[in-house]
C-alpha cells in the first residue's frame, strides 16, 4: 500500500476467479485486499470431477480453503466483507465496505452470479447431497442412464433438457413456466430427442431416503426421478459494475475485452459475471488475465 492509503487493486469476491486473482497480485508483489462475502457457489460443490488435476474430484470446500491457503501464502489480505457501493474519482475507485471507504487504482469484480432457485426444499443442502444438480455441463457425466427431471421454463430450461440426453435417453423436462414461452420448434426438438414435456407445476416436493425426489403435480400417482436438474438460470451480480457505468450484454453479463477490462478504465471482471460457461477453470484463467494486466499496467507507469 502506498503512503496515501491507496491500494494498488480490490478484488471483490473470493470465489475461484478471486481467489486466482489473489494468487498472482501477490505473486506480483501487488497491494492488495480481497473481500470475501462468503457467498461462493463453489462451496456448494459436493465433487467435482472435470477441474483439472484432481482425476478423483474435489470438494467445493476444500478447493477454496487450497486456493485460499495458496494466495495467503504469497501475502494476500482476505478479509470477510461486502462492497455495498462503487464510485470512480479522479481515477481512483471508491469502494464502501461496510462503513469503511477502501480506495484502489484497479478492482477485480469476480462477484459472479446468483441462482433462480427452483420451488424446492433446502435447495443448497440437496445441491450439497448431489440429489439437485444446477451445471449440466459439470455434472451431466454423473447421471448415466438415470432419469432426471430438469426443472425450468422456456427455451433455457429445454436446451439444457436436450443437453442431458447426450447421458441418459430417461429425461424429462418439467416446464413450470408460461406454456407459450416454449414455441413449436421447441417443443419439435424436446421431441426428438426424446424429452418427456410435464406442463404443470410442482405441488409437492418429497425426499426420499436422500435418494429418489418424489414430484407430486396434482392428482394421482407422484414422479419419481433419480436426479433433478434445476434449470432456472441465474442472476449475475452486476450491481457494483453498472455503479461504475458498465453496459451489460443481452444476457445481463459485464462485456469486457482481451485482457477482461470493462469500458471503465481499471475494472476488470473475470468469471461467471462475464460469460455464461460457468466453469471454474474458465473463471481460474481469465482471473489470471486480469491479474497480469493490471499488474503489468501498474508496472507501465511505475516506469
Amino acid at each position: 500500500m502506498s503512503n496515501d492509503g491507496i491500494l494498488d487493486a480490490v478484488v471483490v469476491g473470493a470465489g475461484p476467479a478471486g481467489l486466482t486473482g489473489a494468487i498472482y497480485l501477490g505473486r506480483f508483489k501487488r497491494s492488495f485486499v480481497v473481500l470475501d462475502s462468503g457467498e461462493s457457489r463453489a462451496g456448494w460443490i459436493p465433487v467435482s470431477h472435470n477441474h483439472p488435476g484432481f482425476p478423483d474430484g474435489v470438494n467445493g470446500l476444500e478447493l477454496l480453503r487450497r486456493m485460499r491457503v495458496q494466495a495467503e501464502k504469497y501475502g494476500a489480505v482476505i478479509r470477510p466483507g461486502r462492497a455495498q457501493a462503487l464510485k470512480v474519482e479522479d481515477g481512483l475507485f471508491r469502494l464502501a465496505v461496510d462503513g469503511e471507504e477502501v480506495r484502489a487504482r484497479n478492482v477485480l469484480l469476480a462477484c459472479g452470479v446468483e441462482d433462480v432457485e427452483p420451488p424446492l426444499p433446502d435447495i443448497e443442502g440437496c445441491v450439497r447431497r448431489t440429489l439437485i444438480r444446477i451445471c449440466p455441463i459439470c455434472d451431466g457425466y454423473e447421471v448415466q442412464g438415470q432419469s432426471v427431471g430438469v426443472i425450468g421454463q422456456g427455451p433455457h430450461a429445454a436446451a439444457e433438457a436436450i443437453f442431458i440426453t447426450t447421458y441418459s435417453d430417461r429425461v424429462a423436462l418439467i416446464h413450470i413456466g408460461d406454456p407459450d414461452s416454449l414455441d413449436g420448434a421447441w417443443r419439435d426438438k424436446l421431441a426428438r430427442a426424446g424429452v418427456e414435456v410435464i406442463e404443470t407445476s410442482c405441488e409437492r416436493v418429497v425426499l426420499e431416503k436422500e435418494k429418489i425426489q418424489a414430484l407430486h403435480f396434482g392428482p394421482g400417482e407422484p414422479r419419481r426421478f433419480d436426479v433433478i436438474y434445476s434449470a432456472m438460470g441465474v442472476r449475475p451480480r452486476t450491481e457494483l459494475a453498472q455503479q461504475a457505468g458498465v453496459p451489460l450484454d443481452s444476457s445481463g453479463r459485464l462485456m469486457v475485452g482481451e485482457h477482461q477490462e470493462t469500458s471503465v478504465p481499471g475494472l476488470y471482471a473475470a468469471g461467471d459475471l462475464v460469460r455464461g460457461l460457468n466453469q471454474i477453470s474458465t473463471a481460474e484463467g481469465e482471473a489470471a488475465i486480469a491479474a497480469t494486466h493490471i499488474h503489468n499496467s501498474l508496472r507501465a507507469r511505475e516506469l
